[in-house]
């Protein structure tokens, strides 16, 4: 319930509510309009979160307006901070978190103290006041990164109160620039929206006269805001990157977000930072189940996933997912295309191996493999992904026609630690009996770029010493050097057996803060007499200038565990 004597004692503590001041108590309960809120929630005192705000925004008959491609902008999921212009001070705030919510269920908004107390929206909001003592800030600050780290959307309204008229129109106050630092500890890109709307005449003339009383009449403007629309304009996403490598402080940066979601509500205004697409939105599951269901079923793992060889269809939601999900995994770790999908010409003539939880619903994970004597039939040797990355020579493509090129292979995030590129392998295994001619492995295997130059350098220096392939069958078109201290380290101490040298760099490793890729480990560890070759290594500019490692896996060199695991024991059916 709205208590108007709550809201003043707590917003202004000194106030004294005794028997002179009831009148202002009573004034207040009117501009607040605390019976119409209260009769609203007891109309529907049995709904709470979106829920409730749906009717409320109903009994205002409060719309919005956005256009396809700013519908198109907003990120169905991964950690999100949203950040807007306040207009309007009230439902422009829970309009957005409409918005927000047709796309992904997981937004909640920060909140000042007086929203806050509409109890039936608890669950939505993450309550901040820029009133409040330090613990509780701190406590604020806490939560907004906890809903981040929980891959969840957080809308903030940085001015931290309601737009005011200028001289140069109706504007945001100076924005505070604790979304930047919150935006840096999570990691996270950042959506900026420009929200085109105002408040009467009225408002903005009692704002100029006393501040204070401008704030009091917002609850009035809101109900002067019955039967209105407001136009949302949603940018495109602001990288974390971006962020992380300005040389700009936090205050510059919050002025510059200012300007650029300012910009935003302007034509042929210049936008102030490099954006990324959207990762499209996910389409129909159970239409991508229809169309997956019409592959060839591998077999089923012990706990109920099905393994899919698929091939591509035009217009088939099938690709589309496995192109959408690979660029929001790839994301996840600083790497991918900066596309709306990570497609491309291969995925036409490749197969992909599909593992499916029916359970969800969802596609968990995929590997791309290209059959080389297929390939080198219809397309010849630039008819491999490998060939963009390096250049092959003579001695590697003879060896095609007997090879399997593996690339592109993803699992979500929500999958990791779950055995689920274990089944993938289980799917490749099976693909592999049925094909004996099949005497090679290989493709790129990617470090990201946000690795510490320090650890990409031990990683490839570690991998060639141990694992380099004698004559060079392929070489790197966009080559990464080695310093000459990491070389000289590298030399010296990962010149003993494998085992020994991998301690030595997990130790050095650690002290920066990261781990060997998970698939430089598996593919070593799935051979034995160093039956993995790592060949050369390059930058590729196209995924982020991740790091491309060219490997390739003798397959009579895997070792018999594996073997009779992958390959030789066939999956449930």
């Amino acid at each position: 319930m709205i208590d108007a004597e709550r809201i003043l004692q707590e917003t202004y503590p000194d106030f004294n509510l005794g028997k002179h001041n009831q009148l202002a108590v009573k004034a207040l309960k009117k501009l607040l309009h605390e019976d119409d809120f209260n009769e609203v929630i007891n109309k529907n005192r049995h709904l709470r979160g979106y829920a409730f705000l749906d009717k409320l925004l109903g009994y205002f008959n409060f719309h919005y307006q956005v256009s396809n491609q700013s519908f198109s902008n907003i990120p169905s999921e991964g950690r999100l901070l949203i950040v807007a212009n306040h207009p309007i001070g009230t439902l422009d705030g829970l309009a957005l978190v409409k918005l927000i919510r047709s796309v992904r269920p997981d937004v909640r908004i920060v909140a000042n103290r007086v929203l806050s107390h509409m109890e039936p929206l608890q669950s939505i909001f993450l309550p901040v006041d820029v009133l409040s003592d330090k613990k509780a800030l701190k406590d604020s600050y806490k939560a907004m990164l906890e809903a981040l780290e929980n891959e969840e959307a957080v809308i903030i309204f940085p001015a931290g109160e309601v737009s005011r008229i200028t001289p140069k129109g109706i504007r945001d106050g100076k924005w505070q620039n604790g979304f930047v630092k919150l935006a840096k500890k999570a990691r996270c890109p950042i959506l900026p929206i420009h929200i085109k709307a105002k408040n009467s005449a009225l408002f903005y003339s009692m704002s100029t006269l006393y501040k204070p009383l401008g704030t009091m009449l917002l609850v009035k403007e809101m109900f002067n805001k019955k039967d209105q629309e407001i136009k949302f304009v949603v940018g495109a996403p602001i990288p974390f990157a971006v962020i992380a490598e300005s040389e700009q402080t936090n205050k510059q940066l919050s002025q510059r977000f200012r300007k650029h979601v300012l910009n935003l509500g302007k034509k042929h205004k210049p936008l102030l930072f490099d954006t990324v697409a959207t990762v499209v939105h996910p389409a129909d599951t159970k239409a991508i189940k229809k169309a997956l269901f019409q592959s060839r079923l591998l077999g089923e793992t012990r706990d109920g996933k099905k393994i899919f060889l698929y091939q591509f269809q035009d217009d088939c939601p099938v690709m589309q997912e496995i192109a959408r999900l690979r660029e929001l995994t790839f994301r996840t770790v600083e790497e991918g295309t900066g596309l709306a999908l990570d497609l491309d010409k291969f995925d036409i003539y490749y197969s992909h191996i599909v593992l499916w939880d029916d359970h969800a619903l969802d596609i968990v994970g995929a590997y791309r493999i290209g059959e080389g004597p297929k390939i080198m039939r219809s397309h010849g040797i630039e008819g491999f992904y490998s060939n963009t990355l390096f250049e092959l020579h003579s001695e590697f493509a003879a060896l095609l026609p007997n090879s399997l090129e593996l690339g592109r292979s993803f699992v979500q995030p929500r999958y990791w630690g779950q055995h689920s590129l274990e089944y993938l392998w289980y799917g490749i295994g099976a693909y592999l009996r049925e094909q004996p001619d099949v005497k090679y492995l290989f493709g790129p295997v990617s470090i990201s770029n946000a690795y510490p130059q320090v650890a990409k350098e031990l990683i490839i220096g570690f991998y060639k010493q141990q694992f380099g392939s004698e004559l060079p069958k392929a070489t790197a078109k966009t080559p990464f050097v080695i310093s000459e201290q990491c070389r000289q380290f590298v030399a010296q101490e990962f010149n003993s057996d494998y085992s020994t040298s991998f301690k030595i760099l997990n130790s050095e490793l650690r002290k920066l803060g990261v781990k060997v890729p998970t698939l430089y480990k598996q593919y070593v560890e799935l051979c034995v007499d160093k039956g993995c070759h790592f060949i050369d290594f390059n930058i590729d500019p196209d995924f982020n200038n991740c790091i491309d490692s060219l490997i390739m896996v003798e397959i009579d060199k895997i070792a018999p565990k594996k073997r009779q695991r992958y390959i030789e024991t066939p999956l449930l059916h």
